[in-house]
């Protein structure tokens, strides 16, 4: 075999996971994908320029007949027909995994990506883990003898695992002398593994597909799909995905990534966090109107937030597709009750808007959201599985109305900007130490906002704004004096030694980043080479 490991993983049971018949499987995957993949990422920045250069963004001329065209996509499978609340997190370690299969919800986003930081013990622990609760036999003694288990007296939540995008590498595996690719070992090892085992029990492989940005790279994910089932000796069609339309690209694309996948796609997720970051990224450069308010005041009612949101659910249900509703981030705080209650009515209101809008489930962080979400779906739901069938005839969203960010509500304030380098360096320390997702100020912040804070530094920095609070012009000089003191203020709070190990060099790589000339298209990408 032309692949190798380069360093075994701290993992009790890796041998179960890294077989020589897996390592053949994955080696197979990059031998036949690799060369389409590195074009799709190729095209990625060509268009980006092309983009930068006109200042615009259409729907495209050449798939008016997929968008016109009557089709629909494979009817979904029994335990996906309901999905009215989803559960998000980490797979690594146990014990969440655990807690999230146990939830009450109805789906468990079991996140290899932007939850996860993809150090070699958390790839492969996490693949155990899977393994484990495709069988039911998941469980956990914490060091304190407290034991986790999988319920037996409730249905538990239905497995839905999203792999690492396209663009990230896995260094500790070399394929044909080149790194592996993050997504292609996230999949491949889950669904060599469990792909059988699943339909054999009623269930199957199901995925959430990550960052696409057009239909060619949805093209891609299902050739992946065909090619798996015939190799590993699964029906065609076994493969269910969900795609989050997570960039500003892939949101004129709907209707074409849809169709692409359709004998494998399930649905499409409105990832709010990382479509914002899209927005910020792609139009970094563009001028005054593409600017947003602080992070905290870009709510989804913002107009082109709705657009985005309802022309998704109308594209799906026009398919026969699941849309499946944001991120509900809070994380309830027993200390704090009335900043618990505010924050309770604020999700009611957004999970109400989304199941009012015609979508189909939610997601939320913590299991103590589940009921509230469930709540808010049943009273429209009722026993009806899903509201598929409800046509959304009366949207019709434009490119403009896409791109109308000029009508945001909100300022750009020096609070913001030092909100942002906190919760960057907050977030990336965290990232470091090898947890995915961390809870600050009562939310559960993972890649997708570290990616907005850093992004709007940037755009803020490179057009010269002025803060609404403070009159200042965002400088370079400004932002290194805030990151510093933001700095200091995390090394108060998390003592000498994390500060040392972690928060400093994350001080250091978020300064790196958000002060450059060049834009870094993903803060995961300079930051796993510290960790992998």
């Amino acid at each position: 075999m032309s692949i190798e490991l380069r360093k075994q993983a701290s993992v009790e049971r890796a041998s179960e996971i890294l077989t020589d018949e897996a390592l053949a499987f994955i080696e197979a995957l990059h031998q036949k994908f690799r060369g389409t993949r590195d074009e799709r990422l190729a095209a990625r920045s060509a268009r980006r320029e092309e983009v930068a250069t006109t200042g615009k963004l259409d729907f495209l001329a050449e798939t008016r007949h997929i968008r016109e065209g009557d089709w629909q996509v494979a009817e979904a499978p029994a335990d996906l027909q309901d999905r009215r609340v989803e559960m998000t997190g980490p797979v690594s370690p146990a014990k969440m995994a655990i807690n999230a299969l146990n939830s009450g919800a109805k789906v468990w986003l079991a996140d290899l990506e932007d939850a996860s930081t993809p150090n070699w013990h958390n790839v492969i622990d996490s693949q155990v883990n899977l393994y484990d609760a495709a069988r039911g036999t998941l469980g956990f003694t914490s060091g304190e003898g407290k034991e986790y288990k999988l319920r037996e007296d409730v249905p538990l939540a239905v497995v839905v695992a999203r792999p690492r995008g396209w663009h990230l590498p896995e260094n500790n595996i070399v394929v044909d002398g080149e790194p592996a690719i993050g997504a292609l070992v996230d999949f491949g090892l889950h669904f060599f593994h469990n792909a059988k085992y699943l339909l054999e029990h009623g269930s199957g492989p199901y995925y959430y597909l990550p960052k696409l940005e057009s239909h060619l790279e949805a093209r891609l994910w299902n050739d992946v799909f065909v090619f798996a089932q015939d190799y590993v000796g699964v029906p065609q069609g076994s493969v269910r995905a969900t795609v989050l339309i997570e960039t500003i690209p892939a949101a004129f694309e709907m209707d074409e990534i849809l169709y692409e996948l359709r004998d494998h796609a399930s649905g499409l997720n409105a990832g709010r966090w990382d479509y914002l970051f899209s927005m910020i990224k792609y139009f970094r450069d563009a001028g005054e109107e593409f600017i947003l308010p602080d992070r905290a005041s870009v709510s989804m009612t913002a107009p082109f937030m709705r657009a985005y949101t309802e022309l998704l659910v109308k594209t799906c249900h026009d398919r026969g597709a699941f849309a499946m509703g944001g991120m509900a981030a809070f994380i309830p705080n027993r200390r704090e009750p009335e900043t618990t209650e505010r924050a309770f009515a604020k999700v009611r209101e957004d999970k109400t808007r989304e199941a009012d809008d015609g979508f189909d489930g939610s997601w939320v962080a913590h299991p103590d959201m589940v009921p509230l979400c469930k709540e808010v779906f049943d009273s429209v739901l009722g026993d009806a599985p899903n509201q598929v069938s409800r046509k959304r005839g009366d949207v019709n969203v434009t490119a403009a109305d896409l791109l109308n960010v000029a009508a945001t509500d909100g300022e750009v304030t020096e609070a913001g900007l030092r909100s942002n380098l906190y919760v960057a360096v907050n977030y990336v320390a965290v990232w470091l130490s090898g947890m995915g997702a961390v809870a600050i100020h009562n939310l559960m912040e993972d890649a997708a906002t570290a990616e907005i804070s850093r992004s709007q530094v940037w755009q803020q920095l490179r057009n010269n704004v002025q803060l609404a609070d403070s009159g200042n012009r965002v400088t370079g000089d400004l932002v290194q004096t805030i990151l510093a003191e933001e700095t200091e203020r995390l090394r108060g709070e998390v003592g000498e030694d994390n500060y040392v190990k972690y928060f400093e060099p994350a001080s250091r790589l978020v300064g790196d980043i958000c002060l450059s000339e060049g834009y870094t298209d993903f803060l995961t990408l300079p930051a796993y080479k510290l960790v992998s």
